[in-house]
């Protein structure tokens, strides 16, 4: 009746954590784009910003 689908793989990963305070802060990456991305989260609020470099770029691991 219900068939076996092969699993998928990720597409957002976590590349590095750190907790800070009553919060933390994580890199996440979208393994299909190679975007990075800054999570923040506390127990107040949230929120999710691509991770951009010293020039104003957006952040991207290449495949």
């Amino acid at each position: 009746m219900f068939e076996k689908s092969e699993k998928k793989p990720k597409r957002f990963v976590v590349k590095e954590e750190q907790a800070l305070g009553f919060g933390a802060i994580q890199i996440i990456v979208d393994t299909v784009t190679g975007v990075n991305y800054l999570n923040t989260s506390s127990t107040i609020n949230a929120g999710l910003t691509p991770l951009l470099d010293d020039k104003g770029n957006v952040v991207i691991d290449l495949h």
